[in-house]
């Protein structure tokens, strides 16, 4: 039997914010930002210190390979960061080294986009040779993960509303992505339908509505909830939406004055959430009457780790059956 291994693909976060520069070069394939840009991404790094994103990513790492072991597919788990240390194509490189000769391959990024994820698979693919993948392109919709997500959502809602008297409306969140990556070219017949050019419909903000569905779902109890899009980009364009400025704008306006935010695209805490969130949405919020708080991110979650050994063992499988 081939020697499988299963690789997480994240982000990517720089250790200090001395590398904010050279990290930014890499999120934007090396075009040149304006300074005033990379200072803001500066000020919010320092902010929050660091972004715990790539030591959590290795912690999940180990509670996946754990659970592996635990079903009896005793296989190691690599990680493989797409804009900084370790980068994918380094890790992939030794993985061949160490010998591997398959492996399933899972971005933890859940919702789908091509112009996100599918980097992530390129990188992967570029430096594969003889490495067999399998890939999973999405997974936004696998029960174990709204069941983590609404583990963590369930003991925050009750202690909120308990504390204020009466239930807690939740906002959902995930993280905007530029319009032009999603939709076809307005000239083009087909526009209004939300095409990739020749490969069909982009699945991104469908799948991140539908986490956000599930979630809901699992938790009866919220009286009322809404979905935006958030931590839109400096880059020319528009950004798709609705943003969580404006949708916190539309909940002020209804008179509602504590509300629970809940990231469901996000695996782990890091700037969009220590920052975005914690720092600049809940300020936002203040200035328009609201209090704002927010569940536990997923972090070391159990049924989050079931959830990818689950991808895990689906895509080792396959990959078993096409030898």
């Amino acid at each position: 039997m081939a020697n499988q291994a299963v690789l997480l693909l994240a982000h990517g976060t720089p250790e200090t914010v001395e590398q904010i520069p050279e990290y930014l070069r890499n999120v934007v394939s090396g075009r040149v930002l304006p300074r005033s840009v990379v200072a803001e991404i500066e000020h919010r790094y320092a902010q929050i210190g660091r972004s715990p994103l790539t030591e959590i990513t290795f912690a999940q790492a180990k509670l996946v390979e754990a659970e592996l072991a635990a079903t009896g597919h005793a296989v190691p788990v690599y990680v493989g960061m797409r804009n900084w240390r370790p980068y994918i194509p380094e890790v992939v490189r030794q993985m061949r080294a160490d010998g591997i000769e398959e492996a399933a391959v899972i971005c933890m990024a859940p919702q789908n986009s091509r112009t996100s994820v599918g980097l992530y698979r390129r990188a992967v693919e570029a430096e594969a040779g003889e490495l067999r993948i399998d890939f999973t392109p999405g997974w936004a919709q696998h029960p174990l993960l709204a069941d983590a997500f609404a583990e963590r959502l369930r003991p925050a809602l009750a202690k909120l509303s308990k504390e204020v008297g009466d239930p807690v409306p939740v906002l959902f969140t995930a993280h905007s992505v530029p319009t032009r990556t999603v939709e076809a070219p307005a000239a083009d017949a087909d526009a209004g339908k939300r095409l990739w050019p020749g490969q069909g419909a982009d699945p991104y903000a469908g799948e991140a509505r539908h986490t956000a569905e599930l979630v809901a779902a699992r938790v009866p109890e919220i009286p009322r909830w809404w979905f935006a899009f958030q931590s839109q980009g400096a880059s020319g364009g528009p950004w798709i939406g609705p943003s969580v400025e404006e949708t916190l704008d539309r909940i002020a306006g209804e008179g509602v004055k504590v509300l629970l935010l809940q990231p469901i695209g996000f695996l782990c805490d890091h700037v969009e959430i220590l920052f975005d969130v914690d720092i600049l949405f809940r300020g936002y919020a203040a200035r328009s009457g609201i209090r704002l708080e927010r569940p536990e991110s997923l972090n070391a979650s159990v049924p989050l780790a079931k959830a990818v050994a689950d991808l895990a063992h689906e895509g080792l499988a396959r990959l078993h059956l096409t030898q």
